[in-house]
């Protein structure tokens, strides 16, 4: 599997960051893809330290992070932050996704 084109991350994603106080933690937000869940892939998202050989996307003094190995599974994604009645939470739009489970955090390729 080749990497496309890199996940992009929307503003209001980098904006909640910043309310989080990530950067100053030294944290990113860390997006992974494990094998597991219902649909047979599922996103991990975290708040960790950036590592060597993450891609790192940047905005607004936050950091967004995402390791080689999750790369090709997430080319052309775009992470936002969503607010809605039933909560909040980051979220991961995935073109490459042929099918996701109705939490929206596994998904099949």
């Amino acid at each position: 599997m080749e990497l496309s084109l890199p996940p992009k991350v929307t503003p209001r994603a980098f904006e909640r960051l910043g309310e989080i106080g990530a950067a100053a933690q030294g944290k990113a937000l860390r997006i992974a893809v494990e094998g597991g869940g219902c649909s047979g892939f599922q996103y991990q998202i975290d708040l960790d330290a950036p590592a060597d050989g993450d891609l790192i996307l940047e905005g607004s003094g936050e950091k967004v992070v995402v390791d080689e190995t999750s790369l090709p599974f997430l080319g052309g994604a775009t992470i936002d932050y969503t607010e809605e009645l039933v909560g909040s939470r980051f979220t991961i739009e995935n073109p490459n996704a042929a099918s996701s489970c109705g939490c929206g955090v596994s998904f099949a390729m």
